[in-house]
């Protein structure tokens, strides 16, 4: 069943959303998502979501943080109970484990997925439909750490390793944990518009709705964090205050070291440069900027603290691998590509 003819999958006033869960999965995998088609609901998003957690026996599972999660039904209950507009697979440390001791309910699993509307994962519940069959010839990605094992296990899926999540055709797939609450607005989005996805993240109180094609690894989680206490800090403070004068100069005098000598414990603690550091992190806000607003590039280079926008051209092109416009462009064309699955 195709996404692109958006038809939806009604019980009543609600959208069926049927949550796949087993012993081990991660209970924020569960949680985030869940809440988030909730809080669409309780937002006026019409029609709203009503979330059926279904486990392969319909016993309740125990979660890998070891909190018990009841269910409401099984896998073969649930495939044949009618039709479902989403149907939305957990990962956790155990679903290797899980594949391997309950292989029969793959087949439940493919039901499940050929009654759905559409059919998507966070983190490593990509792993379950991989098995399934379930994302052969589709583009996909999963949490950080199962990418390797997911390709050499699966060369029919285009693994992206580096995507928050990933749409493609009526497959949606999520990276690590966190990445699930992402992978639900942009969920809530494609059925009510940015305008409820927003309104749903400010109620959750999430700081920035990220777009699937942002990283799964943010500047600071490339680099390490710093040992001495003064440039711990200093990292922290970095982010907010990019539009800043960032010499090494005066990051020096903040930490109350010299130039030289903080020049030297910066590298060795945080593994590059200040100059390097500061760099990424405004490209990394750039990046964000220009997917999310529609600020002029001049003033993008303006806020994350670029001199003159030829400035962020040179950086963007060295650490992107485009420019600017062309990286705006292409969240542009994604929008509009949604938007028209949505309208026909």
């Amino acid at each position: 069943m195709s996404d692109d003819d958006h038809r939806v999958h009604v019980v009543g006033s609600s959208r069926v959303v049927v949550v796949v869960v087993f012993d081990g999965c991660a209970l924020l995998d569960v949680a985030g998502p869940t809440d988030v088609f909730q809080a669409a609901t309780l937002l006026g998003g019409g029609p709203g979501y009503r979330t059926v957690l279904a486990s392969h026996d319909g016993h309740p599972v125990r979660s890998e943080s070891g909190i018990t999660v009841g269910v409401d039904t099984s896998f073969r209950a649930a495939a044949e109970c009618g039709d479902i507009d989403t149907l939305l697979v957990v990962g956790g440390v155990s679903v290797y484990r899980f594949a391997e001791d309950h292989s029969s309910t793959l087949g439940d699993l493919r039901q499940l997925a050929a009654r759905a509307r559409r059919t998507t994962s966070v983190c490593s519940g990509a792993v379950l439909l991989s098995r399934a069959g379930l994302l052969d010839g589709y583009r996909a990605t999963t949490h950080w750490a199962a990418c390797e094992s997911l390709r050499a296990e699966n060369p029919r899926i285009d693994v992206d390793a580096d995507a928050i999540y990933v749409h493609d055709r009526d497959r949606w797939t999520s990276a690590g944990v966190t990445a699930g609450i992402d992978l639900a607005l942009a969920l809530v989005e494609s059925d009510h518009g940015a305008d409820l996805a927003h309104a749903v993240a400010g109620w959750l109180v999430v700081f920035l709705r990220r777009t699937g094609g942002q990283s799964q690894f943010s500047v600071h989680l490339r680099n390490p964090p710093a040992r001495t206490p003064a440039l711990v800090e200093l990292q922290r403070w970095l982010p907010d205050h990019l539009a800043e004068d960032l010499t090494i100069e005066r990051l020096a005098a903040r930490v109350d070291m010299s130039p030289r000598n903080f020049a030297r414990v910066f590298r060795r603690e945080v593994g590059v440069t200040p100059a390097t550091l500061v760099e990424a992190l405004r490209v990394e806000a750039a990046k964000t900027l220009l997917a999310t607003t529609d600020l002029l590039i001049p003033a993008v280079a303006e806020r994350v603290g670029f001199s003159r926008p030829e400035t962020l051209h040179r950086a963007f092109t060295r650490r992107v691998h485009t420019t600017p416009g062309r990286y705006r462009q292409h969240f542009q064309i994604a929008q509009t590509s949604q938007n028209s699955s949505d309208a026909s």
